[in-house]
């Protein structure tokens, strides 16, 4: 309720005032220029050129996105001119929403609504077309009577024609008139079925207001005149994940890499300038505190003296870089953050969906072989190994395999340095078999007692090829070997009995063959080990 109060006159009248209120202040736009996108948030910069008047005086930008991190709100301007930032603020008011197009997943009441509103906007404007034509048409009329009055005043008789214009005249009248009829009896039609459907919608939904956020700037300037500023916040509901796709073609493959972007931060990020950072600034500085560890001896007993216990223990063996993981991991940088950039302005819709951002590309030699670890799968795949020219590092991520004949799975690419070596896996061959079969025996000498257990292990190859397929084809074949890390057990390899012989055998007891297969051929391989142990060990 407005309040007025009474001042007095030169003649000592009383003459009424009323307060008027504050004009409110304008909003300046302020766009998203720049983006940092981090693993699980966003730094979002503004660039904004203002017009500033001399004295202190009060700014509102935006809107911007209301998920806004008020602490982390910073201003800062960007010109010479005489001017200082005495304050700044996030502020929050509940509006309601602006009319949009209903989505995917809206009812139907409202896709209705939609529709009804199309239909009733298109049936209005045809209404008015018709209008128009049925005045053009009374004013051509009023001219054919003119005409007729004329040309009978001054002794013409064209009574055919007179009769024939009017007769078209009339019957053009009527046939749009017959239209303007429908159109008004359908608008009528919309408008009460429109009433119904809102009315539905208004007893059953309920639209609620959309928070909508400003950004209140308080700036003092000695001077007039123009000055740029910077915006910068932070904002969740961001994230990023590397992506990859190679294409193999023949002995050179090409390697793209993408980011895949999500936000919904409830603003739109229109030609921006993308950074993507695997920094953590949500994680504490301080290290760990350090738990209590206590160590505790105790005497073996007799029986543990006697005996000595072993085990058969399954371990992973990796190069450096991360463990992979399932599902969606974590940006994994080596424990220092990577920055990547994106070549040109990129757009991603505030919608929550994933949106690939092209980084990188760039095509290398590589090497090929097929390859096969019959103990794990009896398939045969294609190994490709290729240096990083990316320049950058290859953080963990999916990748897509392309080859000749198009999409041939996903795979997942490790981290991998500058210039390190890439191997990847362009999945199985249909033409290859291998089956693997072992055997093993268990015999105990007479004078020590040892227990020794031969293992034989035999892998058949067979190739299948098509007509037309003349050249050899090279299968690498992995085989385990058991790595005793017990004096009490000893782990031999029988090459005698071998056939053939493994070309090499590492130190993490990895057997290897190059077993060249011509068109249709078939291969066996026999590997044949002891483990001998003495009579103290149990478990084996």
């Amino acid at each position: 309720m407005s309040t007025a109060s009474k001042t007095s006159a030169g003649d000592g009248t009383a003459v009424p005032s009323t307060r008027v209120p504050a004009a409110p202040v304008p909003v300046t736009p302020a766009p998203v220029t720049a983006v940092t996108c981090l693993e699980d948030r966003a730094h979002i910069d503004r660039a904004v050129e203002l017009d500033l008047a001399g004295g202190v005086q009060r700014l509102r930008l935006g809107p911007v996105s209301a998920l806004a991190v008020d602490r982390t709100l910073h201003a800062e301007l960007t010109s010479g001119h005489p001017a200082t930032v005495l304050d700044v603020r996030v502020v929050r008011s509940w509006e309601p929403r602006a009319p949009r197009r209903p989505a995917a997943d809206d009812s139907a009441l409202r896709h209705r609504v939609h529709a009804l509103d199309e239909e009733r906007r298109a049936m209005e404007q045809r209404r008015d077309r018709l209008r128009t034509r049925l005045d053009v048409l009374g004013r051509l009329a009023t001219d054919v009577l003119r005409d007729i009055g004329e040309g009978a005043g001054s002794g013409e008789a064209e009574g055919p024609r007179w009769i024939r214009e009017l007769d078209r005249v009339d019957a053009e009248r009527d046939r749009y008139g017959e239209q303007l009829r429908t159109a008004d009896a359908r608008l009528s039609a919309l408008a009460a079925e429109l009433g119904e459907v809102r009315w539905a919608m208004d007893a059953t939904e309920e639209e609620p207001a959309e928070l909508v956020a400003h950004v209140e700037l308080t700036v003092e300037a000695t001077a007039a005149g123009p000055v740029g500023l910077r915006l910068s916040h932070l904002v969740p509901c961001a994230l990023w994940r590397p992506a990859y796709r190679a294409v193999l073609d023949g002995g050179s493959v090409t390697l793209e890499t993408d980011a895949m972007v999500w936000q919904r931060t409830g603003e739109d990020w229109t030609g921006v300038e993308l950074t993507l950072s695997t920094a953590r600034s949500a994680l504490a500085t301080d290290p760990p505190s350090l738990g209590e560890d206590r160590l505790t001896l105790k005497d073996r007993t007799a029986a543990e003296r006697r005996t000595v216990d072993v085990e058969l223990r399954e371990e992973d063996i990796s190069d450096l870089g991360p463990v992979p993981v399932l599902g969606l991991p974590g940006v994994d940088d080596g424990g220092e953050t990577r920055v990547l950039h994106s070549p040109t302005p990129v757009s991603v819709p505030s919608d929550g969906r994933a949106h690939r951002v092209p980084l990188s590309v760039f095509s290398t030699a590589a090497g090929s072989e097929y390859a096969s670890s019959p103990e794990v799968s009896p398939l045969v795949t294609q190994v490709v190994r290729f240096d990083n020219r990316s320049g950058h590092v290859l953080l963990a991520g999916p990748v897509d395999l392309i080859r000749g004949s198009g999409f041939g799975g996903r795979g997942t690419l490790e981290f991998t340095t500058p210039g390190a070596p890439v191997e990847l896996a362009f999945g199985s061959r249909d033409d290859h078999r291998v089956v693997r079969e072992t055997e093993e025996t268990r015999d105990t000498t007479g004078l020590t007692q040892r227990t020794v257990v031969t293992r034989t292990v035999r892998l058949h190859v067979s190739r299948f090829s098509a007509p037309g397929e003349t050249d050899d084809r090279v299968v690498v074949l992995r085989e385990r070997i058991p790595v005793s890390e017990v004096s009490a057990v000893e782990v031999r390899l029988r090459k005698e009995a071998c056939s053939p012989a493994p070309d090499a055998v590492d130190a993490e007891g990895i057997a290897r063959w190059d077993v060249p297969l011509p068109p249709g051929g078939r291969r066996t391989v026999t590997l044949v080990y002891e483990l001998s142990a003495s009579s103290k060990v149990a478990g084996l």
